[in-house]
Protein backbone atom coordinates (compact mmCIF):
# COMPACT_ATOMS: atom_id res chain seq x y z
CA UNK A 1 0.00 0.00 0.00
CA UNK A 2 1.42 3.37 -0.99
CA UNK A 3 1.64 6.21 1.48
CA UNK A 4 -0.98 8.15 -0.43
CA UNK A 5 -3.43 5.22 -0.13
CA UNK A 6 -2.64 4.89 3.59
CA UNK A 7 -3.45 8.59 4.08
CA UNK A 8 -6.78 8.15 2.28
CA UNK A 9 -7.64 5.09 4.37
CA UNK A 10 -6.70 6.86 7.59
CA UNK A 11 -8.82 9.85 6.56
CA UNK A 12 -11.84 7.57 6.15
CA UNK A 13 -11.17 5.84 9.49
CA UNK A 14 -10.84 9.18 11.28
CA UNK A 15 -14.15 10.32 9.79
CA UNK A 16 -15.90 7.13 10.89
CA UNK A 17 -14.48 7.23 14.42
CA UNK A 18 -14.95 11.00 14.68
CA UNK A 19 -11.28 11.47 15.66
CA UNK A 20 -11.10 15.24 15.11
CA UNK A 21 -7.36 15.59 15.73
CA UNK A 22 -6.32 12.86 13.32
CA UNK A 23 -8.90 13.97 10.77
CA UNK A 24 -7.60 17.53 10.85
CA UNK A 25 -3.95 16.54 10.52
CA UNK A 26 -4.53 13.98 7.76
CA UNK A 27 -6.52 16.56 5.82
CA UNK A 28 -3.65 19.00 6.29
CA UNK A 29 -1.14 16.41 5.04
CA UNK A 30 -3.30 15.52 2.04
CA UNK A 31 -3.68 19.21 1.17
CA UNK A 32 0.09 19.75 1.35
CA UNK A 33 0.67 16.67 -0.82
CA UNK A 34 -1.97 17.83 -3.32
CA UNK A 35 -0.35 21.28 -3.54
CA UNK A 36 3.01 19.65 -4.23
CA UNK A 37 1.41 17.42 -6.89
CA UNK A 38 -0.11 20.47 -8.58
CA UNK A 39 3.26 22.21 -8.44
CA UNK A 40 5.00 19.14 -9.92
CA UNK A 41 2.24 18.34 -12.39
CA UNK A 42 2.20 14.65 -11.47
CA UNK A 43 1.46 12.31 -8.59
CA UNK A 44 4.12 12.18 -5.88
CA UNK A 45 6.17 9.12 -5.07
CA UNK A 46 6.41 7.99 -1.45
CA UNK A 47 9.90 9.56 -1.17
CA UNK A 48 8.49 12.92 -2.26
CA UNK A 49 5.64 12.60 0.24
CA UNK A 50 8.27 11.92 2.94
CA UNK A 51 9.90 15.24 2.00
CA UNK A 52 6.54 17.01 2.46
CA UNK A 53 6.08 15.27 5.83
CA UNK A 54 9.61 16.21 6.95
CA UNK A 55 8.84 19.81 6.07
CA UNK A 56 5.68 19.64 8.16
CA UNK A 57 7.65 18.13 11.07
CA UNK A 58 10.14 21.02 10.89
CA UNK A 59 7.28 23.54 10.87
CA UNK A 60 5.66 21.91 13.92
CA UNK A 61 8.96 21.84 15.84
CA UNK A 62 9.57 25.53 15.04
CA UNK A 63 6.02 26.37 16.14
CA UNK A 64 6.42 24.44 19.39
CA UNK A 65 9.63 26.33 20.11
CA UNK A 66 8.02 29.70 19.39
CA UNK A 67 4.87 28.94 21.38
CA UNK A 68 6.98 27.73 24.33
CA UNK A 69 8.89 31.01 24.35
CA UNK A 70 5.60 32.90 24.29
CA UNK A 71 4.18 30.82 27.15
CA UNK A 72 1.30 29.46 25.04
CA UNK A 73 1.04 25.97 26.53
CA UNK A 74 -2.33 25.36 24.88
CA UNK A 75 -0.80 25.84 21.43
CA UNK A 76 2.29 23.83 22.38
CA UNK A 77 0.01 20.94 23.34
CA UNK A 78 -1.90 21.17 20.03
CA UNK A 79 1.26 21.36 17.90
CA UNK A 80 2.80 18.43 19.81
CA UNK A 81 -0.29 16.33 19.08
CA UNK A 82 -0.09 17.27 15.39
CA UNK A 83 3.65 16.52 15.34
CA UNK A 84 3.15 12.99 16.66
CA UNK A 85 0.46 12.28 14.05
CA UNK A 86 2.63 13.60 11.19
CA UNK A 87 5.63 11.61 12.45
CA UNK A 88 3.56 8.43 12.49
CA UNK A 89 3.60 8.49 8.67
CA UNK A 90 7.37 8.73 8.45
CA UNK A 91 9.59 5.65 8.45
CA UNK A 92 11.45 4.97 11.71
CA UNK A 93 14.09 7.65 12.20
CA UNK A 94 17.75 6.65 12.20
CA UNK A 95 19.78 7.14 15.35
CA UNK A 96 22.64 9.63 15.25
CA UNK A 97 25.17 6.75 15.50
CA UNK A 98 23.62 4.99 12.50
CA UNK A 99 23.67 8.21 10.50
CA UNK A 100 27.32 8.89 11.39
CA UNK A 101 28.24 5.36 10.28
CA UNK A 102 26.43 5.85 6.96
CA UNK A 103 28.09 9.26 6.50
CA UNK A 104 31.56 7.80 7.12
CA UNK A 105 30.90 4.99 4.62
CA UNK A 106 29.69 7.43 1.96
CA UNK A 107 32.64 9.79 2.57
CA UNK A 108 34.99 6.84 1.99
CA UNK A 109 32.96 5.73 -1.05
CA UNK A 110 33.07 9.09 -2.85
CA UNK A 111 36.56 10.01 -1.65
CA UNK A 112 35.42 13.24 0.03
CA UNK A 113 37.96 14.99 2.22
CA UNK A 114 37.09 18.68 2.56
CA UNK A 115 33.97 20.67 3.37
CA UNK A 116 33.82 21.53 -0.35
CA UNK A 117 32.73 17.92 -0.97
CA UNK A 118 29.48 18.26 1.01
CA UNK A 119 27.42 18.32 -2.19
CA UNK A 120 28.98 15.10 -3.45
CA UNK A 121 28.36 13.34 -0.14
CA UNK A 122 24.79 14.63 0.21
CA UNK A 123 23.93 13.58 -3.35
CA UNK A 124 25.16 10.06 -2.64
CA UNK A 125 23.68 9.74 0.87
CA UNK A 126 20.15 11.13 0.33
CA UNK A 127 18.73 8.07 -1.47
CA UNK A 128 19.99 5.85 1.36
CA UNK A 129 18.32 7.80 4.19
CA UNK A 130 15.31 9.33 2.45
CA UNK A 131 12.63 10.14 5.02
CA UNK A 132 14.60 8.64 7.89
CA UNK A 133 16.39 11.81 8.95
CA UNK A 134 15.80 15.51 8.60
CA UNK A 135 17.90 16.77 5.67
CA UNK A 136 18.97 19.85 7.60
CA UNK A 137 20.36 17.72 10.43
CA UNK A 138 21.99 15.38 7.90
CA UNK A 139 23.70 18.31 6.21
CA UNK A 140 25.05 19.53 9.56
CA UNK A 141 26.40 16.06 10.41
CA UNK A 142 28.06 15.71 6.99
CA UNK A 143 29.64 19.15 7.35
CA UNK A 144 30.90 18.27 10.83
CA UNK A 145 32.34 14.96 9.61
CA UNK A 146 34.15 16.60 6.70
CA UNK A 147 35.43 19.45 8.86
CA UNK A 148 36.94 17.09 11.44
CA UNK A 149 38.44 14.80 8.80
CA UNK A 150 40.39 17.57 7.10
Amino acid sequence: MSLSEKLSDDLKKAMKTRDKDTLSVVRMIKAAVKNKEIEKGAALLDEEIYAVLNSMVRQRKDSIEQFSKAGRDDLVKQETKELSIVQSYLPPQLSEDEVKRIINNVIAEVGASTPKDIGKVMKSIMPKVKGQIDSKLLSELVKKALTYDS
